[in-house]
């Protein structure tokens, strides 16, 4: 079993970590410099001479370009049987919990274990709350409930490292991609509650709120995008055949024509970005739920102007926001999903 930590700007609970495995078991620890300081240089010394392998980036290129870093290493070494865990070198995860994801990896070959902290005690308010959006909004995107997405802590088998390899992103959006990409391709996602420890009240952490929030955050924003510039198209569109036709049921159905098909290409290549092999399954199917999706925008509308005496603009705003969750899900677990299996 290998222990992988990425560490940038480290101090001495790195090495107490070190110790700490090296003195309960015979696990091989691969450790990242991330591009830290020269004053981090004796830290790195010192996990050398505690018998670790010390990869280097000369400068700081992110948590997930560290940890690509460390598979590739252990994908061209061939040497580790069972599998791997990444843990933070920041004194947030214990050696008894690392120990429990490492025996989790024999019973779960096919997943990515994952410690969640319970957030119990004194919790950072930045970190409480960062962790309870991320939850939510990761629970919407993919259907899945996790109670600590934001987790270090995790397990893989070695059967994973190519997938992983090749996984977008540098920084902390890279680890949230693992969870939201794994269901595509066929991986569970298993979780095991472990200790939450913040030291110093967690200002030792490098995630920026703004920039990596965004990055995290990419995949619902970018349907955001697809979907307000389709929503655009559509609000012009019904707007102008209905002024032609004065027919409430063939503008909705001409207006949503026209924008679904640019919303389909949209969706397809910049934010589910399947796989062109999938090209005509995802398309009769996307279609299947723009059929559905505009049966209920056409009842919908109909209630709010006609029975509810809401002005067509107010109707369809209202109509939109209602859908738009509609869609995202339906589009994410239906659509453009691939290989479906049991949620956690």
């Amino acid at each position: 079993m290998k222990i992988v930590i990425p560490a940038y700007e480290p101090d001495k609970k790195l090495i107490m970590l070190i110790r700490d495995i090296k003195e309960n078991s015979d696990y091989g620890i691969i450790i990242v410099d991330d591009g830290s300081s020269n004053k981090c240089k004796s830290v790195f010394k010192k996990a050398e001479n505690e018998g670790c392998i010390v990869l280097t980036h000369k400068t700081n290129c992110g948590k997930g370009a560290a940890l690509k870093t460390a598979f590739t290493h252990l994908l061209r070494e061939n040497t580790e049987k069972d599998g791997f865990v990444c843990a933070d070198c920041d004194g947030q995860h214990s050696w008894q919990d690392i120990k429990r994801i490492a025996d989790s990896i024999i019973w779960h070959k096919n997943a990515i274990t994952l410690g969640c902290r319970e957030f119990t005690g004194h919790i950072p308010l930045r970190s409480l709350i960062g962790n309870k959006i991320t939850r939510y909004i990761f629970s919407f995107v993919s259907g899945s409930k996790l109670s600590d997405t934001q987790t270090g802590l995790r397990g893989f088998p070695v059967e994973m490292l190519p997938w992983l390899i090749q996984l977008k992103g540098n920084r902390y959006e890279y680890e949230m991609n693992q969870l939201l990409e794994a269901r595509s391709e066929g991986y569970e996602l298993f979780s095991i509650p472990i200790r939450t420890i913040y030291e110093n009240n967690n200002k030792s952490s490098h995630f920026h709120p703004i920039r990596d929030s965004i990055k995290i955050y990419l995949p619902i924003l970018k349907f955001c995008l697809s979907s307000a510039s389709c929503g655009i198209i559509d609000f012009i569109a019904l707007f102008l055949f209905n002024w032609l036709t004065k027919n409430l049921f063939a503008s909705v159905i001409a207006a949503r024509v026209i924008s679904s098909l640019f919303n389909y290409f949209l969706n397809k290549n910049l934010v589910f970005k399947t796989k062109d092999q999938m090209h005509a399954k995802a398309f009769i199917k996307y279609y299947g739920v723009v059929i559905a999706i505009l049966l209920c925008n056409y009842l919908l509308l109909d209630l709010f102007t006609n029975v509810m005496s809401l002005s067509l603009l107010a109707g369809k705003i209202l109509t939109e926001c209602i859908l738009f969750l509609v869609s995202y899900y339906a589009q994410k677990r239906f659509v453009f999903a691939g290989k479906q299996i049991k949620g956690l």
